[in-house]
């Protein structure tokens, strides 16, 4: 059964870094590693690297009236997201948060890529994105905004220079995932979008989407393999 959704918009995000007991990784750590090798026996493109989770996200009131979420990220390994989430996200208090641009074309579409053969949810639909990292500290603080336009770059080859981000970003609270959605938008037509991201993906060795489509109207949203709460963002954007 899905998790419920709820989407609640924020003027900004405040995510810092601070030290975390994961219980799940310290008390099942061998059934973890018997399950990383087992992921990447098939899928030997896995890399088990840094990443970043979340073990505290609370919407806040700033002091100047604005609303912002609140974040708290924990170094871990992917190995042990990984098992994670494939285990059905044991425990309580660890969240999977991250960024996700919805590029939309000139004429209103948005643009949905399908995870490579490489990726570890292969064959999903959803908005570019990837698991925050170390690379995405600055001073302490964990910058979604850049982790999300370097995303969109190294995924489609859309360069951040060439979009214009909304001001606020929709936050999608789907039980362990937070999807923090920020419309990305650009000049080109959904047409020569798709085509141009297409044949970046050709040009690449070893490109992480399998492929991409645009969505201009609800109906496009049928598509089983697209994630719940990228259908319940998009659903009040898109014409019928």
């Amino acid at each position: 059964m899905s998790a419920a959704i709820e989407l609640i918009t924020v003027d900004r995000l405040r995510c810092v870094v601070a030290e975390h007991d994961w219980a799940f990784d310290r008390e099942r750590s061998a059934e973890i590693d018997a399950h990383w090798r087992a992921r990447l026996s098939a899928n030997p493109a896995l890399y088990d690297g840094p990443v970043l989770l979340a073990h505290e996200v609370e919407p806040v009131r700033d002091a100047d009236g604005g609303d912002a979420l609140q974040v708290k990220f924990f170094h871990t390994r992917f190995s042990r997201f990984l098992a994670w989430r494939d285990f059905g996200f044991p425990g309580e208090g660890v969240q999977n948060c991250f960024s996700m641009p919805a590029l939309r074309s000139a004429d209103g579409a948005f643009l949905l890529g399908e995870m490579g053969v490489g990726h570890s949810a292969a064959g999903a639909i959803y908005f570019p994105a990837g698991t925050p990292d170390p690379s995405d500290i600055r001073d302490g603080f964990v910058d979604l905004e850049d982790n999300l336009l370097r995303e969109l770059q190294e995924e489609t080859g859309v360069a951040r220079g060439e979009v214009r981000l909304e001001p606020r970003w929709t936050i999608a609270l789907a039980g362990p995932r937070v999807a923090c959605l920020r419309i990305a938008h650009c000049v080109e037509t959904a047409a020569a979008l798709e085509r141009r991201i297409t044949a970046f993906l050709a040009a690449q060795e070893k490109p992480e989407l399998a492929g991409v489509r645009m969505a201009a109207r609800r109906a496009d949203l049928a598509e089983p393999r697209l994630l719940d709460f990228i259908r319940r963002f998009l659903e009040p954007l898109l014409p019928e």
